[in-house]
């Protein structure tokens, strides 16, 4: 018995490519072989394939995958193939593979029962809340000592970040802040018009801007903008190898990316809190001069409605909602795989990871403020 495989190119145009194999063809050699062949296939586009395998003292079903996928190509393109020199071993071999009914369809993924879809997608969810709660846990140690020595901060980064995250968002917070106040005053105008109360609307917008649709639209703004950037920002860092080109100069990526990004962050996110709440004042106010109360009515409700202890608690949430918008986005850029769609996975994430913490912590906040009676 050969103990190589031989290929013989006999004939090779446009009209017909003869080859033919000699020796022992198997998953060992087939690999050149099968390269070679396609080559002949895309270089020629002959009519006619012909391969013969007469001379072959032992195939395996790796040899017969190399026939049946010239055979698919020809077919295909409408093309011919033949093979010859077939011994009944060869044939039993291609029938049983061919017949065979534990091949995987192309179209159809196997059934899976809805349990385990359920269960999965509880998994992973549970997984990626552990992650970012792990994650927010290293990088306020990260924070605490780059706090205890300033001069570890990497200030330029700093300002940079703050004018990006602050003033440059500033225009979407002024114009969501005023639609919520004003549609927010519209809304309720019709329901308590009908006891006589429209001047309850005062007291409903502006605590309810206080208290949770501020810092909530806030972080839900800087989630969709910030930490979706971030992600990008990092994750084509990442891809770039500028993180790996960071740990072999001996510098912590997340210490050097990720403290700037998370500073800046959570102390604009409060700033940027107080002119969602300014500008959703201003709405209502226009809608309740229109009802006929004048500015020092609205004023005088607001004050006696909105005591200090729900501005400093909505401000509390703000801050804790940068901090965590922040810290989700940055660790989802350094999570980042290679792959085209990697960057774009990663902003995905970002977001809706932030997006879920937004939503637990606000939980959280609730819960102590209910418990505490604020």
């Amino acid at each position: 018995m050969e103990n190589k495989a031989y290929m013989t190119v006999k004939d090779a145009n446009s009209e017909r490519v003869v080859v033919a194999f000699a020796g022992r063809l198997d998953l060992d050699s087939v690999a050149d072989y099968w390269r070679r062949c396609l080559k002949l296939l895309d270089l020629h586009t002959p009519e006619i394939f012909a391969v013969d395998v007469s001379g072959l003292s032992y195939c395996d079903s790796a040899a017969i995958a190399l026939l049946l996928e010239i055979k698919k190509r020809q077919s295909e393109a409408e093309r011919e193939f033949e093979l010859k020199g077939l011994t009944a071993r060869h044939e039993e071999l291609i029938n049983a593979i061919t017949n065979s009914s534990h091949k995987p369809s192309d179209h159809e993924m196997p059934p899976q029962e809805i349990t385990m879809t359920i269960g999965r997608i509880f998994v992973n969810f549970l997984g990626n809340v552990r992650d970012n709660i792990t994650f927010v846990g290293m990088v306020s140690y990260y924070l605490f000592q780059s706090l205890m020595r300033p001069k570890t901060i990497r200030w330029k980064d700093f300002w940079y970040i703050l004018e990006d995250v602050g003033p440059n968002a500033l225009p979407i917070i002024v114009l969501i802040g005023f639609l919520v106040g004003l549609i927010s005053a519209f809304q309720s105008a019709v329901p308590l018009g009908r006891f006589g109360a429209q001047i309850y609307i005062i007291n409903l917008v502006g605590i309810g801007l206080v208290k949770e649709m501020g810092p909530l639209m806030t972080a839900v703004i800087l989630a969709g903008r910030t930490a979706s950037a971030f992600a990008a920002e990092i994750g084509t860092m990442k891809i770039d190898q500028e993180l790996d080109a960071l740990t072999t100069m001996g510098l912590e990526p997340v210490r050097f990316l990720t403290i700037p990004r998370i500073m800046a962050t959570t102390l604009m996110t409060p700033l940027l809190n107080i002119f969602l709440i300014f500008f959703g004042l201003v709405g209502a106010s226009l809608v309740t001069r229109s009802l006929g109360y004048n500015f020092p009515i609205f004023m005088h409700q607001l004050y006696s409605a909105v005591p200090l202890k729900d501005l400093v608690g909505g401000m509390l949430k703000a801050i804790a909602f940068g901090f965590v918008i922040a810290s989700v986005g940055c660790m989802h850029g350094l999570k980042t795989r290679f792959g085209a769609s990697a960057v774009g996975n990663s902003t995905t994430q970002a977001v809706v990871a932030s997006l879920v913490m937004i939503v637990i912590v606000d939980g959280i906040f609730a819960t102590i403020y209910y418990v505490l009676g604020v």
